[in-house]
């Protein structure tokens, strides 16, 4: 039998073919590229901008409310994020105090770490001796005798003095945060109007704002779920360090509160700080043991059994693309990406709802399969816009836009 040619694919002038889309492919994987190396280039500005997106489409269903009552845009968005700034200066001012007696407690905390890793490392010196010979072996050939080698001690920043240094760059992106929040709240319906007009069609406009109020529910759903059971968490850790007589018990409910945002990683991080403390405040290893079981026991509970029970299931996302999220955010964004990675995700998803051709992709980050799209009507913009002004939630803004489109037909 003769060999088979192989050839290098040609592209087609059309573009079709197997080669054409090799081709769109490698366009798609350009781009890709590029815009994650913008994202990581700009993250001093998208992190900020990102954050007041989110908290905008947080916050617009009580902004509709107050409106329905009454209350100018202006003065619920004032009230807004007035309301934010205090419930960031009350969290700093609780956690100021445990916070200021560990740094003045620093080198006691080294001292003691330095002793309890010392019992540790004498309990497995025969294996540190073994390593050690197989070590000198591999440097001179000759066991006991190790090469001369010059060290390089590096003495770098402390914690504390990296954080003071990095202080003015996170206020100004927090207040950066805070007036975009309060500019996008008190301009009312404009944003969701100039979005809904950039579509063509009547059917992609409607479509369009049901999509934003979609991303409303389901943020303000999911968001509002998780931060009642991280206020839960938090408390029952507190509880729990309490209990075993740790300091600073209410600096790790604090703690537990917001590193339940991150998943995975979060609580992976409490339970190595908890360890840690108790390491210096504890005798032995046991004991110490304990308490970071304790804190592991609260945040398995948490996230095994409580938060799939309260958070919907159409909220519920695939796990593992979550991990991904999350670390791929924490590498573009550090911790504030692995705290949007999960709410940007819930963006995402309801966006494929919507989107034609996003089916699949919508799939893939649901932990179920999704329902599948509705057809929806034609509608005029502003007419959309202001109709859904006067409704509660998601679904009475379907009803009546689709009164709307009734009506539309009607007189045509």
């Amino acid at each position: 039998m003769a060999d088979k040619q192989f050839s290098f694919p040609r592209f087609r002038p059309d573009g079709s073919g197997a080669s054409g889309r090799a081709a769109n492919w490698a366009i798609v994987g350009i781009f890709l590229i590029m815009a994650f190396a913008a994202i990581a280039a700009g993250r001093d500005f998208l992190m900020p901008v990102t954050l007041a997106v989110l908290l905008f489409f947080v916050f617009t269903p009580l902004r509709r409310l107050a409106r329905r009552r009454g209350i100018p845009d202006g003065m619920t968005a004032t009230a807004v994020t007035m309301g934010l700034v205090v419930a960031v200066a009350l969290i700093g001012l609780g956690a100021s105090g445990p916070v200021n007696q560990a740094t003045r407690n620093l080198p006691t905390i080294k001292v003691r770490l330095e002793q309890k890793f010392g019992e540790l490392r004498e309990s497995f010196k025969e294996l540190q001796q073994a390593a050690q010979q197989i070590e000198d072996v591999q440097n001179t050939g000759v066991p006991g005798e190790a090469a001369p080698t010059l060290r390089v001690e590096e003495v770098g920043e402390s914690p504390l003095t990296a954080l003071m240094k990095f202080t003015p760059a996170i206020a100004g992106q927090v207040v950066f945060t805070l007036i975009l929040l309060f500019f996008m709240l008190a301009s009312g319906d404009l944003l969701y109007l100039k979005i809904v007009q950039s579509f063509d069609s009547l059917q992609k406009k409607r479509s369009a704002y049901l999509a934003l109020r979609q991303i409303e529910d389901s943020l303000g759903n999911y968001l509002g779920a998780i931060t009642i059971i991280n206020a839960g968490l938090g408390l029952a850790i507190g509880l729990a360090m309490f209990a075993w007589g740790m300091p600073g018990a209410l600096l790790f409910g604090l703690g537990a509160f917001v590193l339940n945002y991150i998943p995975y990683l979060g609580a992976i991080t409490g339970v190595a700080v908890s360890g840690t403390v108790a390491l210096v405040v504890m005798p032995g290893v046991f004991w110490p043991m304990m308490v970071a079981g304790t804190y592991m026991m609260l945040t398995a509970l948490e996230g095994q059994v409580i938060t799939p029970y309260f958070v919907s299931r159409r909220l519920q996302m695939n796990t593992v693309v979550v991990f991904l999220a999350v670390a791929l955010w924490a590498w573009l964004w550090s911790v504030i990406g692995m705290i949007i990675a999960v709410p940007v995700l819930v963006v995402l998803r309801v966006l494929a709802d919507y989107v034609p051709g996003w089916e699949k992709f919508g799939n893939f980050l649901a932990g179920e399969e999704p329902p599948a799209i509705e057809d929806e009507d034609e509608e005029e913009a502003r007419e959309i816009v202001e109709a859904g002004s006067g409704a509660e939630d998601q679904s009475a803004a379907r009803r009546v836009t689709a009164a709307v489109v009734t009506e539309e037909k009607a007189g045509d």
